[in-house]
């Protein structure tokens, strides 16, 4: 008796690369955006501890 249809796509594994390798992605993106929303407070205060310096040097 041939396999059902089910049991096929139950057993079927070519999709599962392609929506792990998206998940990878997700993430990354996620801890991407993460860093640079904390890394922003950062570069604001150096470029305004800068502008300070420049304006008093001028």
């Amino acid at each position: 008796m041939p396999p059902s249809l089910a049991r096929q796509l139950y057993a079927d594994e070519s999709g599962a690369t392609a929506i792990e390798y998206a998940l990878i992605a997700g993430l990354m993106a996620l801890v991407c955006v993460a860093a640079f929303s904390q890394l922003g407070g950062v570069v604001k205060a150096f470029y305004t501890v800068t502008t300070t310096l420049v304006d008093a040097a001028v």
